[in-house]
């Protein structure tokens, strides 16, 4: 595939749009004012979303993400709705990002080290369960441990390999969720997300207006992103092997290449490993945060289209 290949790979057309039915808003009686913009008009009561700029806008976005992947920074994806969390998870996972797509837990962007100590201590419960390590621990106690594990593998394992801020966040739903879209705008992370007719665009750097409730739509908008990143990452990669080849060792960053924080500085941010002691007060300690539910109501703000 060619580099002109490649970047249509991460753009997106009008027919896909229609056929995913991403012009389908919400009912008119639940819209934010602010999207008016993004609406083309009504039809028996469903705002219908004006695709022809969701086309430019998309195109910035994907922009965006790219840039963010060829300078060597992460993209946190997040999804946590029921109709998002497959493809959130998969299209992170297929183009080597990160995401959330259970609860979000708050300060996982502005209690960050806080979430690197949890993360440390799943890989410490992953490595003892890999080792069948346990000490001299009881049958009941292990089982703890290992309920423990189950919890943190679901709201940490996409983070796992979180180890700085990621460069950018794309969310699906800002309106649900708005906790991480205020924790990203606390630390002036660009915030890339999809817009149906109920959310607020102001809050967004780089809006798609777009139905966020169809999962045929949710995957479109995910899988073209993932392609972005692939994309911008190959560029990186093509930066440097041409650096290395035509320039002898210095800095990168006076080739112009940005530089990979993930490696150097990464090493000196990992968590040292827990001790076996230390690993079963903490699991005991944090087990009964990790049992707080998601709010139920959030799901009463799902529009199945």
């Amino acid at each position: 595939m060619n580099a002109t290949q490649e970047s249509a790979a991460a753009e997106i057309s009008l027919r896909e749009l229609m056929e995913v039915g991403a012009h389908f808003g919400h009912h008119t009686a639940k819209w934010n004012p602010k999207m008016k913009r993004f609406i083309h008009t009504s039809r028996n009561g469903v705002y219908i979303i004006n695709l022809q700029k969701t086309l430019g806008l998309f195109k910035e976005a994907a922009e965006m993400a790219k840039r963010v992947a060829a300078s060597g920074q992460k993209i946190l994806f997040v999804g946590t709705k029921r109709q998002a969390q497959e493809a959130i998870r998969e299209e992170a996972i297929r183009s080597g990002q990160l995401y959330v797509t259970e609860r979000w837990i708050g300060g996982c962007l502005t209690n960050f080290h806080t979430i690197k100590r949890s993360v440390s201590m799943m890989k410490s419960l992953q490595k003892m369960g890999e080792e069948n390590n346990y000490g001299d621990r009881k049958k009941k106690e292990i089982l703890l441990l290992k309920k423990h594990l189950q919890k943190l593998e679901t709201y940490y394992q996409g983070v796992a390999d979180m180890h700085e801020l990621p460069g950018a966040i794309f969310v699906v739903d800002p309106h649900r969720e708005y906790i991480a879209v205020n924790e990203a705008r606390t630390l002036g992370i660009p915030i890339i997300a999809t817009l149906d007719t109920n959310c607020d665009p102001d809050l967004i750097d780089y809006p798609i207006p777009g139905n966020d409730d169809s999962m045929r739509a949710i995957r479109l908008y995910a899988s073209r992103i993932a392609d972005a990143v692939l994309e911008g990452g190959k560029n990186r990669q093509s930066n440097l092997d041409n650096f290395k080849s035509t320039k002898a060792k210095g800095s990168e960053a006076v080739a112009g290449i940005p530089v990979d924080r993930t490696g150097s500085e990464k090493d000196l941010e990992v968590t040292r490993e827990l001790s076996l002691e230390e690993v079963a007060k903490e699991a005991k300690a944090q087990a009964k945060d990790l049992s707080v539910t998601e709010d139920p109501s959030l799901d009463d703000e799902e529009t199945t289209q």
